[in-house]
């Protein structure tokens, strides 16, 4: 049977690590992880951004993630922590889980995304 994109981010959720906006937030504090905002370009431009987050949007993550492709960014180390995020936790989450297929075991993402960023009342740039 055929699955659908719910199916797939439900999966997705039970196989990396969901964080909390606070989680995020103290470990960004504490210089631990890299923030990977993983919206497309407009959604920047509409939305604001993390302060700090570094772009990669979801169509490009293996690429960017992959050392031996020329888009590789030197953001997506195999030993630092990355935390991923995309608006509503779902893109994220599942991006989360092909990185840990590509060997990055230090990886997890925002629950909620960027609207419970929001909602918890941590700031944003616009």
């Amino acid at each position: 049977m055929a699955k659908t994109a719910a199916d797939l981010v439900k999966e997705a959720k039970q196989n990396v690590e969901n964080l909390t906006p606070d989680q995020v937030n103290e470990e960004l504090k504490n210089g631990n992880a890299t923030l990977i905002d993983i919206r497309e370009s407009e959604e920047l431009t509409q939305n604001g951004k993390i302060a700090g987050s570094v772009h990669a949007p979801r169509g490009m993550i293996e690429f960017y993630a992959d050392e031996t492709q020329p888009y590789h960014k030197p953001e997506f180390d195999k030993n630092k922590r990355l935390i991923l995020h995309c608006a509503g936790g779902g893109r994220s989450a599942m991006a989360a889980t092909t990185l840990k297929q590509m060997g990055y075991n230090n990886v997890a993402h925002l629950d909620g995304g960027y609207k419970a960023w929001k909602e918890a009342g941590f700031p944003v740039t616009e």
